[in-house]
Order: C-alpha cells, then structure tokens, then sequence
C-alpha cells in the first residue's frame, strides 16, 4: 500500500471480534512456518489476562499489524528458556500484573502494509506502556530467520557480530537494535519449527531508564532537584557564633525557595584564623581545625530544621597528628556522611602540611545519588568517572581560588566533568579578601551549574551563573530524569560508548 492510499491509522486494543482478520494475517505473514497463527482460545486468554498488552495497527480500518505481550518476573526472563516455557505451554499463566518485566510474545506486520515504519509504532506503544506500568523494560525473544545461510561458518554469537557491524544483513535483528533494543544472550532451541533461525533466537531487551523500584517507604525520590549555590564573602567574624549566624541566614535564604541542596565553598570558616595570624601558618589552621566538629553538628541542625541537604564545603580536620581538608553531607533526615579532599594542592602541602585523603563514594541521597570532589580533585577526571561509574546525578565542588586563572581550572574542569560523565555539576566559591589571614589573602569565584551539551540542555552547557566576586546565592533546578534519556538516546553517549575493551578504571 502507498502513503497516498492511506486515509487513516488507529492503534487500537485487540478485541475477539478482530480473530479471524488476525487469523489471515499471520497465515500471510508466516507463511514460511505452517500453521503460525494462534488460536482463538489464545487469544481469548491473552485478552482477559492482559488487555492493554494485546494491540492492532489499522489502516483503512483494515487490519495491519498486531503486538501481543504478557507481564513475567524478570528473573524468569534472565534464565534460558524456550517459547513454550515462557508462555507456560502456550496458556500464557506465567503472566502475572505483579511481575517486572513486558516480553514480547508476537509481533507483526502484513507484507502489504511493510515499509510504513508501522512497526516501530507498536514498539513505541509498548516502550510507553512499559513505562505507565513502572516495568523494569522489555524482553522478547528474536528470531534470526537468516542465520540458516552462515549456520555452517558462524556460530550465533559471530553472526549477531556481523549483524551489529552491517556485514550481514538480518530484517528482525536490524530492526530490534535500531529500536535500542540490545542483545543479551543466545536462546537455543527456543521456537519449535524455526528452521530458518536453526531454532535459535536472541534474547533482546530494552532498558525502561524511568523504572523505579518499589518502596515500602512513605518518601518517593525527587525528580527535579532545586540547586542552592551560596557564594560566600569573605569577612572577619569575632567568633564562631557570629560565622554560624552567617552560615543560617544563607541555608534560611536558600531553603526559603524550597531547594533541595544547600553547597557552601572550600574553607569558607577561614576567617576565623584571623585571631590566630600571629601563628605560624600550619599552626594557626590547625587551631581551625578544632571548630571543624561544632560547626558540623551545627550544620547537621540545620538541614534538619530547614529541610535541606546541606554539602558543608569543606574545613581543616586533624586525624591523629595529621591535617586534612574535608566536609560533610548533612541529610535532611539527620544522618551525616564525610568527603575528604584526595589530591591536596602544592601551596595546601608545603604551607599547611595537609595530607590527601583516599575516601571516594557517591552519596544516596533523596534527589538521586551525589558526588562531591573538592577544588582541586575536579581537575582529575578519573574521580568523577569512578562517581559517575556509581550512579551518580549530581557533582557538588565546593572551591576556593585566589586568582582568575585558578579559577578558571576549576570552572572549565568542572564543566567537562558534566559533559564526560552526563551529569550535573555545580560549584560554589568565596569572594572578597582577608587581609589578616595568612595565606588566605584574596579569593577569586564565580559560581555556577553545569550541564551536559546535548538538545535537552542548554546550548553552551550553563544552567546557571553567579556575578562574578559578588556575595550572592544562586538557585537551579535541574531535571534528573533528562539524564536518563541523555544516556539512552543522546547525540552523544559518552558513558555508553566508552571503549572498556581497550581500558578500565578502577578503585585500588
């Protein structure tokens, strides 16, 4: 049939009145394999186990297409098993609405009507259902009707490779990968009468990346997550009550727009080494480092009282006789987990005598899991990868940098951290000078929030963007679920397309 001939298409749900149309499309579509059509009590079943399974394509009101599924456990799918166990003997009983998974039990076009891409809108209507229904994804088994021809040279395996990389052409297989299904493993004997597919299949799924599992708690993860950035100025406190009335009056100030997180910089209690200047400089922040507790405590108070997650910056830590540079998440539930700062600066080490750290995890949090990487670790890319390579959504630098091309390190490392590792990036820093502090003298920031580069994002990979050396805060927000379509169907996949046949990365 032509495109001119057509007036109208409906996908419309399978009724027991279409069975003979059915019946006489499958004949002709199969006319390779006698017999291949269902009965009509199969598809009386199918229709009262699972209606919203069961789909015609019409044309003309002419039946065109049709694509039956049932609802199975996910661990019954992984397992090998043949057409016949799957539909527990052609009863279709191991279809159960409490199960994980949407298997693909038929799916056809009439010759006629070949060409019109017809079948990938029956695939798109299962994709969509897959998703209402909250199913972990897709799986059917493939035929590959003519791998008879090579079945004496290649073995299944080598054939799919020569499939994958258009050396052999196969309809079904080249259809399912250009639909993003991906192959999982090789079905022996799986349809009886398949000798066109020496009764071999390929076991295809497709990966639902809005899939959620279910949870027996009250609290359901945020989809779109609201980003506070506090770009601190840098003034004298007389004490640390006063820097703590500070801290609260920008968790109130950011937490008053309902964000999510709440990032201050790399050592923004820097300026209460000021009383301490007369000290040696390791001296006088190793006195800094006796706050370190009370402020995270007091930190910890306030995620919970304002309803926040709180990444601390980071501050001076003493671990036995030795410094560190660390900070803490402070959930909103009350639990706290600490980050350390791996790769200490020359100016850190030869002034300070701070040693590196070696804790490195992406953090669960309600608004998906985070990462955070303090100033200097985000211009190591292997960090962000190994984060990345944990699930992580999020990259949290908090940062401090005294000149513009310091800055500029920082800046431009983090932003190709959201684009490497398809996720966002947001860095917080002070501004303003301490002119009675040590080593401390100026500082230099600009804050702001990243994104990868693709349609969904903007252009130049900026979400958001502080003024330059001005205390202020800034608030985004940034949608998660637009990372998972990133990963799946981007320009680019950079994740995905990591060749892991030639390197690895790995934690020691």
């Amino acid at each position: 049939m032509s495109k001119q001939e057509i007036d109208n298409i409906e996908l419309k749900y399978l009724t027991i009145d279409d069975y003979e149309e059915l019946k006489a499309a499958m004949i002709t579509s199969y006319n390779s394999m006698p017999d291949a059509y269902w009965k009509k009590h199969h598809i009386k079943s199918l229709i009262s186990k699972f209606p919203e399974g069961q789909v015609v394509m019409k044309i003309n009101g002419q039946l065109a297409g049709c694509a039956l599924s049932i609802i199975v456990d996910y661990e019954i799918v992984s397992d090998n098993h043949t057409y016949r166990e799957i539909t527990k003997d052609y009863t279709f009983d191991s279809h159960t609405d409490d199960g994980d998974m949407l298997y693909g039990i038929d799916v056809f076009i009439k010759p006629e009507f070949r060409g019109l891409r017809l079948g990938r809108r029956l695939y798109d209507y299962r994709k969509e259902l897959c998703e209402k229904l909250n199913l972990k994804g897709i799986a059917f088994g493939g035929r590959i009707p003519n791998y008879h021809k090579y079945a004496t040279e290649l073995t299944p395996l080598k054939y799919i490779e020569k499939v994958k990389r258009k050396e052999i052409h196969d309809p079904v297989l080249n259809f399912q990968i250009s639909n993003d299904f991906h192959a999982a493993k090789i079905l022996r004997g799986y349809l009886e009468g398949d000798e066109a597919s020496n009764e071999f299949a390929v076991l295809l799924e497709w990966d639902n990346i809005y899939y959620e599992k279910p949870s027996r708690k009250a609290t359901t993860k945020k989809k779109v997550v609201r980003i506070g950035l506090i770009q601190w100025q840098m003034r004298p406190y007389n004490d640390l009550d006063e820097l703590l009335e500070q801290v609260e009056y920008f968790v109130d100030a950011v937490s008053g727009y309902r964000a999510d997180f709440a990032l201050f910089p790399e050592f923004f209690n820097a300026p209460l080494m000021a009383k301490n200047n007369h000290m040696s400089e390791p001296n006088a922040i190793r006195e800094l480092a006796k706050y370190t507790d009370e402020i995270v405590k007091k930190f910890s108070e306030l995620s919970i009282s304002y309803n926040i997650n709180i990444i601390t910056g980071s501050m001076p830590e003493m671990k036995g006789e030795q410094l560190f540079n660390v900070g803490y998440l402070c959930r909103r539930d009350g639990t706290v987990e600490r980050y350390e700062k791996i790769h200490v600066t020359p100016d850190e080490a030869k002034v300070w005598g701070m040693q590196g750290g070696s804790g490195l995890k992406a953090f669960d949090t309600d608004c998906g899991k985070i990462g955070v990487l303090i100033c200097y670790d985000s211009e190591f890319p292997e960090l962000s990868r190994l984060l990345a390579d944990e699930g992580m959504d999020i990259l949290f630098v908090p940062f401090l940098t005294d000149t513009q091309n310091g800055y500029s390190r920082v800046r431009y490392c983090s932003q190709a951290r959201a684009i490497e590792n398809e996720c966002y990036v947001a860095i917080a820093g002070s501004v303003g000078n301490l002119p009675k502090v040590h080593n401390m003298d100026i500082q230099y920031a600009q804050s702001m929030v990243f994104t990868p580069c693709d349609f969904a994002f903007p252009a130049n990979g900026i979400k958001a963007e502080a003024t330059p050396n001005t205390e202020m805060i800034v608030l985004a927000d940034v949608d998660i679920d637009m990372l998972r379509e990133l990963n799946q169907f981007g320009a680019v996949r950079n994740l995905k397309d990591r060749r892991k046949d030639i390197y690895e990365l790995k934690k020691v």
